[in-house]
């Protein structure tokens, strides 16, 4: 694709990111223009240069490190129009990986590799052979959605991140159809990174495990269960209400074990969203 769209999407990524912050929910720590501290104290040990604050990073180095490190990253110079800003944005956001992650999974049945979140020639290939550009932009930008719901920061960025994605897509598109982009706007969170590391945590098995062990004859609580009822069954025929406690005894240990069982099916069902949605499988 065309050199000058690199600058097209430059302008709006970085109308989305705003200028320095440094918010204590942010994982990213200070940022100015989109670049972390951590990944400016690289750029410029990597040029031989001292360590400065962020805060004075120059719009030369900013168009450098976005060049090398996002741009370059996702391979946007081999993308169809829309599908390199889309994916230009989510590497600045959330990380190269983690882009080309929500690509590989948008792309479906015609991507036949690994979903690795590597931009290999079999990634490219696919993005390339796709003829409704459009579509496959709004697929991204669903997973992109998807993933960021995951994360225990999304309370706190979520509305800004929302606004975010919603401009990404329309340009997106616009540039997929061959039509004139809105200007993208700067919102309040918006710049906040999105990673992986901060995915909310999947709700516990061991809990459910236990409980259903209990109602089939597994752990201590289905060993208390089973004595109590072995003890009151002699006397079950001579007295009605020991054979009602029998009863409810059988019922609880069954309840148990139905209750543990649903559990854990729903606890790993939603672990398994989670590490599709975060890209750690």
């Amino acid at each position: 694709m065309a050199v000058s769209r690199e600058k097209e999407a430059l302008a709006r990524v970085l109308a989305h990111e705003g200028g320095y912050v440094n918010h204590p929910k942010d994982p990213g720590g200070p940022t100015n223009k989109g670049v972390t501290q951590r990944v400016y104290d690289a750029y410029r040990r990597g040029k031989g240069l001292g360590a400065q604050s962020v805060q004075v990073i120059s719009m030369r180095e900013v168009a450098d490190i976005y060049d090398r490190q996002y741009w370059d990253a996702v391979k946007g110079d081999d993308l169809p129009a829309g599908i390199d800003y889309v994916l230009f944005d989510g590497a600045v956001n959330s990380g190269p990986k983690q882009s080309i992650l929500w690509l590989q999974r948008a792309l479906g049945p015609a991507y036949g590799g690994r979903i690795d979140g590597t931009m290999g020639m079999t990634t490219i290939a696919a993005v390339q052979a796709v003829n409704d550009c459009d579509a496959l932009v709004d697929r991204i930008c669903d997973q992109r959605l998807a993933f960021m719901r995951r994360l225990s920061t999304w309370a706190v960025f979520g509305r800004g991140w929302a606004a975010r994605v919603a401009e990404v897509r329309s340009i997106g598109r616009a540039w997929a159809t061959n039509d004139v982009p809105q200007v993208a706007n700067f919102y309040d969170g918006a710049g906040a990174k999105a990673f992986a590391e901060d995915a909310e945590a999947a709700p516990m098995t061991a809990p459910a495990d236990a409980a259903a062990g209990a109602g089939i004859g597994g752990g201590v609580v289905a060993g208390t269960l089973q004595s109590v009822q072995d003890q009151l069954l002699p006397f079950s025929y001579a007295s009605e209400w020991i054979g009602k406690v029998i009863v409810i005894l059988t019922i609880v240990s069954a309840a148990l074990a139905i209750g543990g069982l649903a559990w854990a099916w729903y606890a790993r069902s939603k672990a398994k969203r989670l590490a599709e949605a975060v890209g750690r499988v």
